[in-house]
């Protein structure tokens, strides 16, 4: 995986062993978000991450938070996922904090084969998404990392591994890393003692502009729908007047490949990257009109019925 980059965001995970925190000093210390450690298992709640959210909040620093998994089968999963949703309540849900939820799944106390880890955390992950329409983030650590299948590999991976020198360890499911965890011996303004230290690949706006810009709802069509020679492909969004139609729709349409990277948020059409895409609710959508323009296609606009028409070759 890659190296550090001077560049990179800083940030930290605190939980109830940090104590009472100073959020303004961590801020003025450099540091540009936090995840916080909100609920384990089915039941546990950390006693200071309300505290925790409202001071990071108040003193700008990016808010994420954080459950750790002890689930060992499915349904238990789903159970904690539950848990972790109605504690994220609490601060505003899920939809409220600045980066996603994050899944910390780093140890295997169930000895269960790696078929099953993949499958316990896939159905935390597809429960939580679902109860709080944020895609997660998977926390584990540089050796448990190797567990996890390529079912997985769309979701951004925050690895750890204490090293000034090694790089996290390249598996199957990612070749890259999001955030690392790169100390556990962190020292920052405003907390006594140690505090685990990560980097996000990227800037400070760059983390921002990746899991905290919205869809202008305002200005959004949900009704519309997208047809094509005749038939309804898909649905339409308006943003600020645009129409945005599935990146996959489109393509199939025009016959063009097209790929997603999850990782980074970009979407690509005939290998080619698009520079406006508008993510919801999972699904990438991507201008109609100037595609439709540059391979030889006619889009018509029917306001009254909210439908966007593609025609192919007419041009």
């Amino acid at each position: 995986m890659q190296r550090r980059n001077s560049c990179n965001a800083r940030g930290i995970d605190v939980s109830r062993y940090q104590g009472k925190i100073d959020w303004k000093a961590v801020k003025a210390d450099g540091i540009s978000f936090a995840f916080i450690k909100a609920s384990q298992g089915q039941r546990y709640v950390d006693p200071t991450f309300t505290t925790n959210a409202k001071g990071a909040r108040a003193a700008g620093v990016l808010l994420g938070a954080y459950h750790f998994v002890d689930a060992i089968s499915v349904e238990a999963a789903k159970a904690e996922a539950r848990h972790f949703a109605e504690v994220l309540g609490q601060v505003g849900g899920g939809k409220s904090l600045d980066l996603p939820p994050v899944m910390d799944f780093e140890n295997n106390p169930g000895n269960l084969s790696k078929t099953l880890i993949s499958a316990v955390a896939l159905a935390f992950l597809l429960e939580l998404e679902r109860l709080t329409g944020r895609k997660p983030i998977i926390y584990t650590g540089n050796a448990f990392a190797a567990n996890f299948n390529a079912s997985l590999g769309g979701y951004p991976l925050w690895i750890a591994r204490y090293s000034d020198t090694r790089v996290p360890s390249d598996t199957v499911t990612w070749k890259r890393w999001d955030i690392w965890q790169y100390s556990d011996s962190g020292k920052v303004a405003g907390i006594k003692g140690n505090v685990d230290m990560n980097e996000y690949d990227g800037t400070t706006d760059e983390l921002r502009e990746r899991f905290t810009k919205r869809p202008e709802q305002t200005a959004t069509v949900t009704s519309g729908s997208f047809v094509v020679n005749g038939k309804q492909v898909g649905k339409t969004l308006l943003f600020s007047g645009r129409t945005y139609v599935p990146l996959r729709s489109l393509a199939n349409a025009l016959g063009l490949s097209y790929h997603w990277d999850n990782a980074r948020n970009e979407a690509h059409l005939n290998g080619a990257k698009l520079q406006t895409v508008q993510l919801v609710e999972g699904t990438a959508y991507v201008q109609l009109r100037p595609i439709a323009d540059a391979y030889g296609a006619v889009v018509s606009w029917d306001q009254k019925n909210k439908i966007a028409t593609l025609t192919k070759g007419e041009k």
